[in-house]
């Protein structure tokens, strides 16, 4: 999530995925740069001060709680981002009057978007070490509830389709029972927009206790779920008030997921391949009867 110089590579991004975890103060400054970043690129400390009615102080604090080394820096890197992509802030909210045609414009922009950035901030070298830890693994088991079940449903049948041993639990209760069973050698994805969510991270951590190695994809890399993992893979995308679970959250977990099931493709190559050509031929049987 953060370039060469340990900055956040998209501001705007990172400002979204540790908004949870900031205090009241920081957050209305946040909610500030995600409404318009040119509000903070126009704006001296001072300034900013007066818009967002905290002092220089929680602004400083601020800008270093998102990566920075104070004001001056967050305030250059949204003008980068502004200047790089003028059009490309943060798309409106959907309003209950708005035209199909917004709608569709909207919707379209916040999923490429969403895309965008969290392939942007995913880190290779960390991908490459859940794929080896996935293809070694004697079990995965995929926790997720409500739109992260779906992900974490697909996850385990991609894995399944390459003749790997998945299974996908949006039931805390099974969840649970298969967690307690886990050890070391097997591997747990828990996958939660917020990483806050107490079906997902109950048995993220019991898995853990158990000597499981646990991977988040997650929105928010400060949170519960990311402390406990051993590894986590950061996603992007924004809920709304018309989009609850939106499709601009769920489908950069998708991407994830996608990325970590081609990578163990390649890594388990022969495997993989004549797991696909088994379970195709399976499938067109079936069909044609």
């Amino acid at each position: 999530m953060t370039d060469q110089a340990g900055e956040p590579a998209n501001p705007v991004a990172a400002v979204r995925a540790v908004l949870p975890s900031l205090t009241p103060a920081a957050q209305a400054i946040a909610h500030i740069i995600l409404a318009d970043p040119r509000v903070v690129v126009r704006s001296t400390i001072t300034e900013f001060s007066a818009v967002s009615g905290t002092s220089e102080a929680t602004i400083v604090r601020t800008a270093r709680a998102l990566g920075f080394t104070g004001y001056s820096q967050l305030r250059f890197a949204l003008a980068a981002a502004v200047a790089k992509e003028p059009e490309r802030l943060v798309p409106g909210d959907l309003g209950p009057d708005d035209p199909l045609t917004d709608v569709i414009a909207k919707v379209a922009r916040a999923e490429s978007e969403a895309l965008a950035d969290t392939a942007a901030q995913l880190d290779p070298d960390k991908l490459g070490e859940v794929v080896s830890a996935i293809a070694a693994a004697r079990r995965v088991d995929v926790y997720g509830v409500a739109a992260s079940g779906l992900v974490a449903a697909d996850m385990s049948q991609k894995l399944l389709r390459i003749g790997l041993s998945s299974h996908p639990f949006s039931d805390a209760h099974l969840a649970l029972t298969s967690a307690a069973l886990l050890h070391d050698g097997d591997v747990a994805v828990a996958i939660s927009c917020g990483g806050e969510t107490p079906d997902v991270l109950v048995p993220a951590r019991t898995a853990a206790e158990g000597g499981a190695l646990v991977v988040a994809i997650t929105n928010n890399p400060r949170s519960s779920l990311a402390d406990l993992a051993h590894h986590t893979l950061v996603s992007a995308g924004r809920e709304t008030a018309f989009r609850p679970g939106a499709l601009a959250s769920r489908i950069s977990q998708l991407l994830i997921v996608d990325c970590l099931f081609v990578g163990l493709a390649q890594r388990t190559y022969d495997k993989a391949d004549a797991a696909i050509r088994v379970t195709r031929e399976a499938t067109d049987r079936y069909r044609r009867r």
